[in-house]
């Protein structure tokens, strides 16, 4: 049986990392691997770093958007080397493997993992609920992107051989990155329309309020509320400028 996590990296720039992942993966139980605009693959480097986990390289999906990869996850934790400026709710690797599980119950759970010289960008932590940071070193805090792969999959595999209790009760399921996407757009339609956003300075703000969105984890009944009121506020509407997006 393999565990639910889907595994993203995005933008890998190199094959061999790509390969060892997947050899990370497939010795802790993972197989479901996403590819984000690659920079090489498929790649004979890839398949030989693979060591005999051919099969999720075979299997890997390649797209060319993190929209694409995690549009139909309710659930998403970005892994994250590097203090952010503006502070995002952080878990050890131990902790985040607990809320995937949990969640993983409920609706598909993707973990992204950034390039291997920049990682996640502030637009992709804009779509996490949750970030993992792994404690290491602070003189040399540097793991490549197979290795932060491996530490993570390890620990997934613990949760789930734990085989504590999770429940967690949800009376609709949980907002997908999909629906999210079209609330946070149809929210900058009505605050741009109500002059709320400053055009010319809206990026920080914008990420702001995906992080009080993401923390509540909404579900889908509350998107849908949430889109409720957004249409009957909007300033826009008797013109038809308003509406979802």
């Amino acid at each position: 049986m393999h565990l639910p996590p889907r595994i993203i990296l995005v933008e890998p720039s190199h094959p061999g990392n790509i390969g060892a992942s997947a050899r990370a993966m497939k010795t802790m139980g993972l197989a479901d691997l996403t590819l984000v605009a690659p920079g090489e693959f498929p790649s004979a480097e890839a398949t030989a770093r693979a060591s005999g986990a051919d099969d999720v390289l075979a299997r890997a999906r390649v797209v060319a958007t993190l929209s694409e990869a995690i549009a139909d996850c309710g659930f998403i934790v970005g892994a994250s080397a590097r203090p952010r400026s503006l502070p995002w709710p952080t878990v050890d690797p131990r902790a985040c493997a607990r809320s995937v599980r949990a969640q993983a119950a409920a609706t598909p759970v993707a973990l992204l993992f950034g390039p291997e010289h920049s990682g996640l960008t502030n637009e992709d932590l804009g779509r996490c609920h949750q970030l993992v940071n792994i404690p290491a070193n602070p003189e040399y805090a540097s793991l490549n992107l197979a290795m932060a792969v491996q530490v993570l999959c390890y620990e997934l595999r613990m949760a789930y051989v734990d085989g504590s209790p999770v429940t967690e009760e949800r009376e609709a399921p949980p907002a997908s990155a999909e629906e999210l996407e079209g609330l946070h757009r149809h929210l900058d339609t009505v605050l741009s329309a109500a002059g709320f956003l400053n055009p010319d300075h809206p990026r920080q703000l914008k990420l702001r309020l995906r992080r009080i969105f993401n923390r509540s984890q909404l579900d889908r009944n509350e998107v849908n509320i949430l889109r409720g009121m957004l249409a009957a506020l909007d300033p826009a509407r008797h013109g038809g400028a308003g509406g979802r997006g």
